[in-house]
């Protein structure tokens, strides 16, 4: 999964992984795991290139994961090894959402004002606007299929995935033993 903050990647990539019977790995959390610290107290630290240094790592270390749903952060596929890593191991699925829906999950969501530190110090609404003139260019490259999250739920966006991931391959992915899909209703 690949798309700007609060594009539903982390949602709709659980949703995906529940789907499908197949581990989940969110890498923001993944580095704050490793770390020991949120992603403002890492970047407060060290600054976003130490943030960035960090996710590389992870990004490395789950390129090697077979078959599973990985939600990256916003800027991960900014860096050209990060995107040339998930492009040659997986599918990309681009989450989109407008400026207006980013801002407001944004500011409904207080984990992100908590956790997530602004990205050039700009007013909220300018910084989605300008960090999302530069990012969608990226995300429209190297996306293999894009769902506009600004009004489908999680269910509707996880069942256009699961339609896509059908018309590709012509059948799902096997889940690996131990895991198990989540029954339909």
């Amino acid at each position: 999964m690949i798309g700007y903050r609060c594009s539903g990647k982390t949602s709709i990539g659980k949703g995906l992984a529940g789907r499908l019977g197949l581990p989940f790995v969110d890498t923001d959390e993944l580095v704050e795991k490793r770390a020991g610290k949120t992603i403002r107290e890492m970047v407060g630290a060290g600054g976003w290139a130490f943030f960035r240094r960090q996710e590389r790592e992870a990004i490395k270390s789950l390129a090697a994961l077979d078959q599973s749903i990985i939600a990256t952060g916003g800027g991960a596929v900014m860096a050209e090894d990060n995107a040339a890593d998930l492009k040659q191991e997986g599918v990309l699925i681009w989450l989109v959402a407008d400026e207006e829906t980013v801002l407001k999950r944004m500011l409904a969501d207080a984990a992100t004002a908590e956790q997530r530190p602004s990205l050039s110090g700009a007013d909220l609404k300018k910084e989605i606007s300008e960090t999302l003139a530069l990012r969608t260019p990226v995300y429209r490259r190297l996306a293999d299929y894009a769902v506009y999250t600004g009004r489908a739920g999680i269910e509707e966006s996880v069942e256009r995935i699961v339609e896509f991931l059908l018309s590709r391959t012509g059948g799902l992915p096997v889940p690996p033993a131990g895991c198990a899909p989540e029954r339909r209703k």
